[in-house]
């Protein structure tokens, strides 16, 4: 039997099922100009949102009298209106389906019976709330919080999406989920509509500002500046091309189908509406438009986004990077020297030289030896290989990961980071010195938040194949809840799938990647946690191109094997999940483990002089007991070998 509420939701078209998500920007509208609108508020005063420019933001909350879940929200919407009021923030309420109404709150009020401020702001649900800036630009849209949902509630929310978006725009950051749904009584209004007459100050420059300046500014990695109308303007070209084949902005997930929401909640692409404005804004004469249109400028800080860390670790001497060519990854070794366990929320990679840093990763290694020694005999190979997850990646767009509150990454005590450096020559020799601040949890963590990958060291790509493919499965040992995916291959790779079937045989797509590029190392962070049960299979499929067709193809005339080199290959599906903190689980490739034949392994010829003097009764071969006692480093390399070559 359904519950009363969920019945009088239903009523108003809302489904059982619906309850507050992540949207990507986009979806919400984020970045968008909401026309400069007029109303009357109860008291019969008449005023445009352009009175409120004189606030740091305007709050504009729907509300009404009869959606239960406007009722229980509202206590929650006064207590923000009186919290935030005196740090600049006003509250506009806006009811779109009463003829009549009494105001619980302080702020204005106002009866849309003819819809017009609901249509201008976009409103789809009773309980949609709207962040805007003081140039109307819409920087926060969708729930209050998940306290509240469709036949449900909770003691308290797990997520405060509106208070969290108030409190990081005040601090002069972007919130880390800036659209969501918000579950209510459906509005059937129209669509806003593009601002009539398409100029650079009301639509252009948002959406330049929305998805291309993290990059293409002053100190950005981008080539260029896109930061003013000149800017844009001198670029034209390359803003069309890239438009039209789709490389800009980066983001390589097949499209969703019309009418669904993306599964990624850092979905960078750009909606069809930005598309086609503004391909059909660089085809015309390219209109200006007023200032009074403009956007507020978009700063961005050289200070951290992660707030002040708590511990910061550099590498301990610049790196040199030659003007041009290729450079084989740098690896390099930070001593943490902390005498006890740390719980890390937050952490972001710093390079010193943006422009020459292509991906950046950062591995943890146990104090002692890295290699145990495993009861069934054989070793465990080295944490810092690649197989083994990350602690921090780092790639143009994505430097940063900020834990929700009860998650962390278990730092132990006496570690060492391991930074593996990729850079890439830019035709000017500079030098980086790049860093990792991290920020502790107030305590130990109910989950724990970890990295592993589906990944395959034998792959083995014939020369001049178009289209060659390898697969790598990983079956979950216990409960998990999935969090992120990203791929990792070089130059060869041109497509991937992660998929997920189920213990009773049900396989669904988790990522699809026709597209991949090298460049951009893209994660794709769910909107949704996803629940995994005990016994599922992650499946990572690796199309490669080693024709002479890729254009990127070091030498198509190899047959190409695992390797660190972006001349080599790789074939690594990384997973972020997390589970409770004390269950101890890890989703551990069954390749990690290496175990030496029982006559011991062969030394190759060209490695016998380097290596011969370990095999100590002489018989060209390497036992458990010789290769035990190499050192650590020189072990790590003997059991790679190993690994890949078996």
């Amino acid at each position: 039997m359904r519950t009363a509420i969920v019945m009088a939701m239903m009523a108003f078209g809302v489904s059982a099922a619906e309850v507050a998500r992540p949207l990507k920007p986009a979806e919400g509208g984020v970045g968008r100009l909401v026309p400069n609108t007029s109303f009357t508020d109860l008291n019969g005063t008449a005023s445009t949102l352009a009175d409120f420019k004189s606030d740091k933001f305007l709050v504009v909350a729907l509300t009404n009298d009869t959606c239960p879940l406007c009722r229980k929200y509202a206590p929650t919407l006064a207590k923000l209106e009186t919290e935030f009021a005196a740090k600049g923030v006003s509250f506009l309420f806006v009811n779109p389906t009463d003829a009549t109404a009494k105001s619980p709150f302080q702020g204005r009020y106002v009866l849309d019976r003819d819809g017009k401020l609901a249509t201008a702001l976009g409103a789809a649900s009773t309980t949609d709330v709207f962040v805007l800036d003081a140039a109307r630009t819409i920087r926060y849209r969708g729930a209050i919080d998940d306290q509240y949902g469709i036949g449900y509630a909770t003691d308290a929310p797990k997520h405060e999406f509106l208070r969290h978006a108030l409190t990081k725009l005040l601090d002069g950051k972007e919130p880390e989920v800036s659209a969501t749904t918000a579950p209510g009584c459906d509005l059937d209004l129209a669509k806003p509509t593009t601002t009539v007459g398409v100029t650079y100050h009301n639509r252009i420059s948002r959406i330049v500002q929305q998805n291309c300046l993290e990059c293409h500014r002053d100190g950005g990695v981008g080539p260029f500046p896109l930061a003013s109308y000149d800017d844009v303007v001198r670029q034209r070209g390359a803003i069309r091309k890239v438009l039209t084949d789709g490389t800009m902005p980066p983001w390589f997930a097949g499209p969703v189908k019309e009418g669904t929401h993306s599964p990624f909640k850092n979905d960078r692409s750009l909606s069809a509406a930005d598309k086609a404005d503004l391909l059909a804004w660089l085809a015309s004469d390219r209109p200006m438009g007023e200032a009074t249109d403009a956007p507020t400028p978009r700063e961005f800080k050289s200070s951290w986004s992660i707030g002040k860390p708590d511990a910061v670790f550099q590498l301990p001497k610049p790196v040199a990077v030659k003007a041009t060519g290729i450079m084989p990854y740098q690896m390099i070794s930070v001593e943490t020297n902390f005498d006890e366990d740390k719980w890390v929320q937050a952490v972001e990679i710093q390079p010193t030289a943006r422009e020459v840093v292509h991906h950046a990763l950062v591995h943890v290694l146990p104090k002692g030896n890295p290699l145990a020694r495993l009861p069934g005999g054989g070793f465990r190979i080295r944490v810092d290989d690649e197989r083994q997850g990350y602690f921090a990646a780092y790639v143009p767009g994505n430097a940063y990961t900020i834990l929700p509150d009860g998650q962390a990454r278990l730092l132990p005590k006496g570690a060492t980071l391991r930074f593996q450096m990729h850079y890439t020559p830019n035709g000017k020799a500079t030098s980086d010195q790049t860093r990792l601040g991290i920020t502790f949890a107030k305590g130990p963590p109910s989950t724990e938040a970890k990295v592993a990958s589906v990944a395959s060291t034998r792959i083995s790509i014939p020369p001049q194949a178009e289209n060659h493919k390898e697969v790598a499965k990983l079956r979950t040992p216990a409960d998990v809840t999935l969090v992120s995916l990203m791929p990792h291959m070089h130059l060869r790779a041109h497509a991937c799938r992660y998929e997920l079937t189920t213990p009773d045989g049900v396989t669904t797509t988790l990522l699809d990647v026709p597209h991949y590029d090298f460049n951009w190392q893209l994660r794709y962070q769910l909107a949704e946690p996803l629940a995994v049960k005990k016994g599922s299979t992650f499946t990572f499929t690796v199309w490669y191109d080693n024709s002479s067709n890729n254009p990127a193809n070091p030498d198509p005339t190899k047959r190409v094997k695992w390797g660190p080199q972006t001349s080599d290959e790789m074939h690594l599906g990384y997973l972020e999940y997390v589970v409770d903190r004390k269950s101890k689980t890890e989703l551990v490739e069954s390749e990690t483990e290496v175990k030496i034949p029982a006559g011991g392994m062969p030394i190759p010829e060209r490695f016998q002089k380097a290596l011969g003097v370990y095999d100590k009764n002489s018989d060209g071969k390497l036992n458990e007991a010789e290769i035990d006692a190499m050192p650590t480093r020189l072990k790590q390399v003997v059991l790679a070998s190993l690994r890949r070559n078996r």
